[in-house]
């Protein structure tokens, strides 16, 4: 089947919609799990950006917003989500296979893009939970290493085995044939707050004691040389916001690029 032949549904498909091909699945915990499905030959966005998906389950389908993990490059388009028992979405979407269709709308969005951000020399991704999904398109595309010397990306979960999606992905990048090289300036920055682990507690609790800086032997962020983008749950987002805020950074956005930039889409 190419890429642009709409899978045949049981409903009809939204107007100004992509009917697209669940190409692969992985189940990573009880609450995680990542797809592919194919990627429309006339699909462009920039690496960090997200889309409405929803399924072809109903006469007025769900949408819910999904970054993007893949790269702006990649063939495929690639989504990592939650599974929440009652979702109007995420309760179905669990469940899909390889060859089940999934809708997209054909407008692509969001902050947590390079061109929001000032240059710098360091840039900081702080996520938690499945708000590691844009920046795992972000650090497959070269032109975030032409922007910034050394990129860290810090992922907090509430257990071990929901870091797995990160390592897996980081762990292969530094050996991808396109980025591997410039790859070797990433940093990967986990931490737990439920279970034992060598790195635990939130992101800005790290960050307010220092022990984040010193555990990565990088000086305190500076609005001078440091950059940051956020993705992660609300609270997560307030707090980090006021933590980079604190270190005199400034919010910015598509249309004023700044010293940070957050993202304020996420699924159900």
């Amino acid at each position: 089947m190419s890429l642009d032949e709409a899978p045949k549904t049981e409903f009809p498909i939204p107007a100004g919609v992509f009917a697209q091909t669940v190409t692969s699945v992985e189940h990573y915990t009880d609450r995680l799990f990542k797809f592919r499905i194919t990627r429309p030959s006339t699909f462009r966005f920039r690496s960090g950006e997200f889309v409405m998906i929803g399924l072809p389950n109903a006469e007025k389908p769900v949408f819910r917003a999904y970054s993007v993990a893949s790269p702006s490059w990649d063939e495929e388009l690639e989504f990592y989500s939650i599974k929440v028992p009652d979702g109007p979405l995420t309760e179905h979407l669990q469940k899909i296979k390889v060859g089940d269709t999934v809708l997209m709308r054909k407008k692509p969005t969001g902050t947590l893009v390079n061109d929001a951000l000032l240059p710098g020399k360091r840039l900081w991704m702080f996520s938690t939970g499945t708000g590691i999904a844009p920046f795992a398109s972000l650090i497959r595309d070269p032109e975030t290493y032409e922007k910034f010397d050394e990129v860290i990306l810090t992922h907090t979960c509430r257990e071990v085995g929901e870091l797995e999606y990160g390592k897996q992905l980081v762990k292969a990048l530094k050996e991808d044939p396109l980025v591997g090289e410039m790859a070797q300036n990433l940093r990967h920055y986990c931490t737990v707050t439920r279970e034992d682990y060598p790195f635990q507690g939130r992101i800005t609790d790290l960050m307010a004691s220092g022990k984040v800086f010193e555990d990565l032997g990088v000086p305190q962020i500076s609005p001078e040389t440091d950059r940051g983008m956020i993705c992660g749950s609300m609270e997560m987002l307030k707090d980090t916001k006021a933590a980079l805020e604190g270190f005199g950074l400034d919010e910015g956005a598509n249309n004023k690029p700044s010293t940070f930039v957050v993202e304020r889409a996420f699924v159900d």
